[in-house]
């Protein structure tokens, strides 16, 4: 199957607007992504464009419970279990970027949107064929549902402008700045995965379904 997306089917889409809660885009959260913050403008405009042209979006949150009995590997990187908890102000989506009625929010556990979710039966159950993958962070929760998804057999539209990272600390093998962590993802994917592409790229290869160039 090629990872070239010449047309997008609004009927046959999903736009999946991965973890941009309050913890991750807020000024000052704990998990702060500044360039998940400045690009918001950005996704905002490719939600738009999607919800104009019938394309359905559905989002995810990366939540754990109160009790921690769902951390899993993730017990050493959210220190003190303060941040992504299940029902907090911090889980919630960022007020910019707020689900119409009618959208769904998946609830994860891991970096993966199709891990432990039911996030594949929805998208079957909607006759989905191609996902567009927008949010945060691109090199983990980004990329891994980019490549659940290419996995089954959906094809994979990865927005590089509707996508952001952090900082990495020096672990041993020097620090690097989330422009140069965006971009090796965005190489990588594009290599392996999908099709990686601008919003507007996004915006241009939408073609309009007869009923509603009707409307």
């Amino acid at each position: 199957m090629s990872r070239q997306i010449e047309r997008i089917d609004p009927a046959k889409s999903a736009m999946i607007v991965v973890d941009m809660q309050n913890d991750f885009v807020a000024q000052g959260a704990p998990l702060e992504s500044a360039a998940a913050r400045a690009m918001v403008p950005k996704l905002a405009e490719a939600l738009q464009a999607c919800r104009d042209y019938g394309i359905k979006v559905i989002y995810t949150a990366h939540v754990h419970r109160h009790d921690g009995s769902d951390l899993g590997p993730h017990r050493t990187n959210i220190a003190g279990r303060t941040v992504l908890l299940d029902g907090t102000p911090g889980t919630e989506i960022y007020p910019e970027l707020t689900p119409q009625p009618g959208e769904h929010i998946i609830k994860k556990h891991r970096y993966s949107a199709f891990f432990g979710t039911d996030l594949d039966m929805i998208l079957r159950q909607w006759g989905v064929e191609t996902v567009i993958i927008s949010g945060t962070t691109t090199e983990n929760c980004c990329q891994a549902t980019a490549r659940d998804a290419m996995f089954r057999n959906y094809r994979v539209a990865f927005l590089s402008d509707a996508t952001a990272t952090r900082d990495y600390p020096d672990l041993g093998f020097g620090p690097m700045p989330n422009a140069e962590v965006h971009r090796a993802t965005l190489v990588i994917l594009a290599a392996s995965t999908g099709h990686v592409m601008s919003v507007v790229d996004m915006k241009q290869r939408i073609v309009r379904s007869e009923a509603r160039a009707a409307e």
